[in-house]
């Protein structure tokens, strides 16, 4: 289950679940990812149990905001992942310990499916040879399984009552269900339909596996780590066809990553011709997938990085701050962090005219550095 960290009595959850078959560097990546990212003692916990780890998501603009606050407290927004166990053919009817990870995956926002893309005959595929599609196509319809029964049971629950009833609320559900029911029965995951906003009200409760927004995580060998292979390319086209996102990562690179400090860690992806780490890779799909961006707050006594959801407005923003920030807004005192790096500091960012006061109607932008002004 799905976390949340309590901002200032505001509970805010990001969760992403790593699923995958037996024996596809699944482990090594969660092992890799919770061993990298030791949190700073800002956050009472980096493991919460054996399964979830918590991670600091990478972010630049941190570096420079605290060389110019010089804070007495610096806190990384941050990310969990939810490690479930390698799911087998009929994890939906029990096999394996499928029913009781299946149950886990309901709680988080997104899934990272990890793909073996790699062909290595010491370690033994679960299926015998390597073909990430059909691994895939296994994954996918444990999932579709698992989701139909949870509609079916409540067709079963609702149906008689909604044919006999007229009550529009739940003909509607049932309408509802039958339609994902459909899609289901024919293959087709919740998320790749189309709903109306007050349908997805509905949807939403059921904490359907299928409708969660999905990147296919292809793990590859060091040797394809930079241009990838075929496996990879096959693992793109298909996620082309249902609109997903692929990061290419190697297990093995990211284990000797985490063992590494930061300079360390940059040297050797730059000799390997690396860019950025498959973590760091991953936590930035996960992002876009989910709409997110981040805001800041800045002073000496804290510089802190706040995640919020693209088009919330500047109250929403204040109250996964505190609700009191929300309840009692005024408005927002805003600067951009583009315009603090071309001013050089907070004084010249005001002389020049690019401080900002914000009202209730303000969208906020990635990259805004924020004072609410509110009164309770």
């Amino acid at each position: 289950m799905g976390y949340p960290f309590l901002f200032g009595g505001v509970l805010m959850s990001l969760t992403a679940g790593i699923v995958g078959l037996p024996n596809v560097g699944k482990s090594t990546l969660f092992n890799a990812i919770t061993k990298k990212n030791i949190l700073a003692a800002n956050y009472p916990f980096a493991t919460i149990d054996p399964n979830v780890g918590v991670v600091v998501v990478p972010d630049s603009r941190m570096d420079f905001l605290n060389n110019l606050y010089m804070p007495k407290s610096l806190v990384p927004t941050a990310f969990e992942f939810t490690d479930i166990a390698g799911l087998v053919k009929g994890a939906s009817n029990g096999e394996g310990l499928g029913n009781k990870f299946l149950s886990h995956i309901r709680e988080v926002d997104a899934i990272v499916e990890v793909v073996r893309c790699f062909d290595d005959s010491n370690i033994i595929h679960v299926l015998d040879d390597v073909d990430p599609i059909r691994d895939i196509e296994i994954i996918n319809v444990e999932l579709i399984l698992s989701d139909l029964e949870i509609i079916m049971n409540r067709i079963n629950k609702i149906g008689k009552k909604a044919s006999m009833s007229k009550d529009k609320d739940i003909q509607k559900e049932a309408a509802l269900l039958e339609k994902i029911k459909n899609a289901l029965e024919q293959n087709i995951p919740v998320r790749g339909l189309s709903f109306e906003d007050d349908e997805w009200a509905i949807i939403k409760h059921f904490n359907l596996i299928t409708a969660k927004p999905i990147i296919y995580m292809a793990n590859v060998s060091e040797e394809d780590a930079v241009s990838g292979n075929k496996y990879v390319d096959s693992v793109r086209d298909y996620a082309l066809k249902e609109g997903s996102d692929v990061v290419v990562v190697c297990a093995k690179i990211e284990s000797e990553l985490s063992e590494l400090s930061d300079d360390e860690k940059k040297e050797f992806l730059s000799d390997l011709g690396i860019v950025e780490s498959g973590l760091d890779k991953l936590i930035k799909a996960t992002y876009s997938l989910l709409g997110l961006a981040t805001f800041f707050t800045a002073g000496s006594d804290e510089v802190r990085a706040w995640t919020f959801k693209k088009g919330m407005k500047a109250p929403e923003c204040a109250g996964i701050i505190h609700t009191d920030f929300q309840k009692g807004f005024i408005k927002a005192e805003v600067m951009s962090y583009s315009d603090l790096v071309a001013c050089g500091d907070e004084k010249k960012v005001k002389e020049n005219g690019k401080m900002r006061l914000e009202g209730k109607e303000y969208i906020m932008q990635d990259g805004d550095i924020c004072y609410f002004r509110f009164n309770v």
